[in-house]
């Protein structure tokens, strides 16, 4: 019963933050960089946060840091849709977050080099996530895949986190899907929802990587990690900025070049990531050591980042893209 409650809040929360968005004009308007071509509402990923909110009050003001840098980065990211802000106002907040969060994962009780590097990591991570926020559905489909990793491990291998915060981000994801995921989407996430979704996921991934140190929950953000981390490597060789907006991530590529439906690249993306979350909790559940767990983690990896190159390849050559 709460969780319908839930769901119908949730839906008359992002119906008000319709009319506000048409009301201030907080739209997204297409440009050469982008992959759609019609003035869209933005920052209907606000949802992300009202979802986590919900959990936040149901579950008695558990995990209180993290709701608290969940807070700001929302609130820097929305102000971001809405304002364009500058880079170092935008990174304090961030580092500002991300400390908070840290904190809820006693990270500070790491030696100092080992939190340089997850500030690093996590600020990285979330702004790559920002950045495949670029067509219709990719975001809310691939984000509920992953959220089905951390609950298969979460019920099926290792309790690490409250399930309850699963299922109503969970909610909040399928509410916005029911508005993105669509030939003609109804909102897009803007930085608010990209942003905010990716510090929900990677506090629970921190969780579990504490509750279980492995290389496994990498897989969980494989295919992401693979498309961003090559298409920086694809830009560096083409010595282009690699922080100005472009088109050269794959998924772009299929769906502006090859012409491939919006939707079923997103799907495309969170299908392969359904398929390494649960290779992911059976190498979690095997007997296997940890040098073989490794280089089962690592040859998945592999294979993705070569499909990557030759999906590439043959889409590149035959493009100038802009």
């Amino acid at each position: 019963m709460v969780y319908i409650v839930t769901l119908i809040i949730l839906i008359l929360i992002i119906q008000g933050y319709f009319k506000i968005a048409d009301c201030f004009n907080i739209i997204d308007k297409p440009n050469q960089r982008s992959s759609h071509t019609s003035i869209t509402l933005r920052g209907g990923g606000i949802i992300f946060y009202f979802g986590v909110l919900s959990f936040f009050v149901y579950s008695g003001f558990q995990y209180p840091w993290f709701f608290l840098g969940l807070s700001l980065i929302t609130l820097i990211s929305f102000l971001d849709d809405i304002l364009t802000l500058s880079n170092k106002l935008r990174l304090s907040f961030h580092l500002l977050s991300m400390g908070m969060l840290f904190y809820q994962l006693e990270l500070f009780e790491f030696p100092w080099y080992w939190i340089v590097l997850a500030f690093i990591l996590f600020i990285g991570i979330t702004n790559a996530y920002n950045f495949m926020d670029g067509i219709n559905g990719i975001t809310g489909a691939y984000s509920l895949a992953v959220l089905v990793g951390l609950w298969l491990i979460n019920n099926y291998y290792l309790n690490f986190i409250k399930d309850d915060l699963i299922y109503c981000t969970g909610l909040s994801l399928l509410v916005f899907n029911f508005y993105n995921f669509r030939k003609k989407a109804k909102c897009f996430a803007g930085d608010v929802g990209s942003i905010g979704i990716a510090f929900i996921l990677l506090f629970m991934i921190g969780k579990l990587l504490l509750t279980e140190p492995s290389l496994v929950p990498v897989l969980l953000l494989g295919v992401y990690g693979v498309d961003s981390i090559l298409t920086i490597i694809h830009r560096l060789i083409l010595k282009e900025n690699i922080f100005r907006a472009h088109r050269k991530h794959l998924y772009q590529i299929l769906a502006n070049e090859a012409k491939v439906p919006h939707l079923i690249v997103s799907t495309i993306y969170a299908i392969i990531q359904l398929g390494m979350n649960g290779f992911a909790l059976y190498l979690l559940k095997s007997d296997y050591s940890v040098m073989t767990v490794g280089l089962f983690v690592i040859s998945l990896l592999l294979i993705l980042a070569v499909s990557y190159v030759l999906i590439k390849r043959k889409y590149f050559h035959l493009h100038q893209l802009a």
